[in-house]
């Protein structure tokens, strides 16, 4: 009889994950976050270079309007001083919220620089600054409602675009910085169309560019305020 030889059954290897596997998982880690980082700088550098640009040109414009309405002051005789509306203060808070709302939003972001993946979506914090963001894009059209009604206080008064000079420029200013504003609105609402979980992007950085212009806004109207108080 042939005799028979039993071979004794194969041990699997489990692959080592104590020491030199989590550091090649920690290595590869840290290799995808790497990755994540550079991808996100290369995509905002251009949209940061476009902001800085428009802040640029945003300057000049109020720059040549606040120039010409101190030149129009010093040779105009019919330079008619008139009392600001009391709701323009009021619109004023309204806005330094917006920049406090939306430096929340910001800062919740991030603090989670993967938020444009599913895993993201029962992440607390990440979900709490959705309504910060709305917030922001709220009060700022509160605050542009607030500028219409400080125009019908002053229509209701009889000053008008065409009344003197200074209503004129009073006008001019307001309802410019009013139109940017909405264009801020308009801005934080594509950023809140990016930042959805569904759109599987990383695109933290545009809220970081859109927080710049939000802020420039902010700062331009109280500078606005105190040149329009100081000179109507």
């Amino acid at each position: 009889m042939a005799s028979t030889t039993k071979v004794p059954p194969q041990r699997q290897i489990a692959p080592d994950l104590t020491s030199d596997g989590q550091g090649l998982i920690a290595s590869e880690l840290r290799g995808r976050s790497r990755t994540t980082a550079v991808g996100v700088a290369q995509n905002a550098l251009p949209a940061e270079t476009g902001i800085w640009v428009a802040v640029a040109a945003i300057s000049m414009t109020f720059a040549s309007l606040i120039s010409a309405l101190i030149v129009r002051q010093g040779v105009a005789p019919d330079w008619l001083h008139f009392q600001l509306p009391r709701i323009l203060y009021f619109n004023t808070a309204i806005l330094l919220a917006s920049s406090i709302t939306l430096e929340i939003s910001r800062r919740a972001f991030d603090h989670r620089p993967d938020f444009g993946r599913e895993e993201w979506r029962d992440d607390e914090p990440a979900a709490r600054a959705f309504p910060w963001l709305c917030a922001t894009m709220a009060l700022g059209l509160f605050f542009v409602l607030g500028q219409v009604m400080a125009w019908r206080e002053l229509a209701a008064k009889g000053l008008f675009l065409s009344s003197s000079p200074s209503s004129s420029f009073f006008y001019v200013l307001t309802a410019l910085h009013g139109l940017h504003l909405l264009g801020g609105v308009a801005g934080l609402a594509y950023v809140l169309y990016r930042l959805r979980p569904s759109a599987g992007l990383r695109q933290g950085a545009v809220l970081g560019v859109a927080s710049v212009y939000w802020h420039f806004m902010d700062g331009l109207w109280v500078f606005l305020l105190v040149i329009l108080a100081a000179r109507t």
